[in-house]
């Protein structure tokens, strides 16, 4: 069987599985979801939603980001780690909103990842959310699963990316990607994934070749 047959029949299964896979990340406006997958680096959804909610109280604008106390907003996000790092993208990130683009989140790949602390997940998840433009988003599910099954054998995220675009419908691309960590939370878990509860384990290299051999 092919990677894109694979696929298909993967998705067929996902589809009943988690019909409602959807991002995870609670947010009321586009720089809110940009901001929370910026804190969302080596952080939990669960985390940095918890940390958001006091956070969007607290700063309502990209212009209020680009104004902050950069100690202060350091303290504000610390609970997610890398919190200085974060904070001097996020405030240095809201100014350019702020200058170049009058608080307007940018519509394409190329001006996303040029604003500071964001990569080609966060613009692949931002471009899909906000503006309905299909995006493969490889955050670390979707990196470890896609191996796992066989659908690449890149280790580079934007290699991943561009491999799964060859086989996952285009209109698929990020359905795809929020099924795939629906099922890493739940049974394709990181140290040691629950092979026996798996529904697409017959499409699963890692099941097919060291588990069920």
């Amino acid at each position: 069987m092919n990677k894109k047959d694979k696929v298909t029949q993967i998705l067929q299964i996902f589809d009943g599985l988690y019909p409602h896979a959807e991002c995870t990340l609670d947010y009321s406006s586009p720089l809110q979801l940009l901001i929370s997958t910026q804190l969302a680096a080596q952080c939990t959804d669960a985390r940095v939603n918890i940390v958001a909610k006091a956070l969007y109280a607290k700063y309502k604008s990209a212009e209020d980001f680009a104004a902050a106390d950069i100690s202060e907003l350091e303290q504000d996000i610390k609970p997610t780690g890398f919190y200085r790092n974060k904070a001097k993208n996020i405030k240095e990130c809201c100014r350019i909103l702020v200058d170049k683009y009058n608080e307007k989140i940018p519509a394409n790949m190329e001006e996303l990842t040029a604003l500071p602390g964001v990569g080609r997940k966060t613009a692949n998840l931002v471009l899909y959310e906000v503006y309905g433009i299909p995006g493969i988003i490889v955050d670390t599910h979707a990196k470890r699963l896609s191996n796992r099954i066989g659908l690449t054998k890149n280790e580079n995220p934007e290699k991943i990316e561009y491999d799964l675009q060859k086989i996952v419908p285009k209109k698929r691309w990020a359905d795809f990607c929020h099924m795939l960590v629906s099922h890493g939370r739940m049974v394709c878990k990181a140290r040691k994934p629950e092979c026996e509860n798996c529904g697409i384990r017959q499409y699963c290299d890692y099941y097919t070749t060291k588990v069920n051999y």
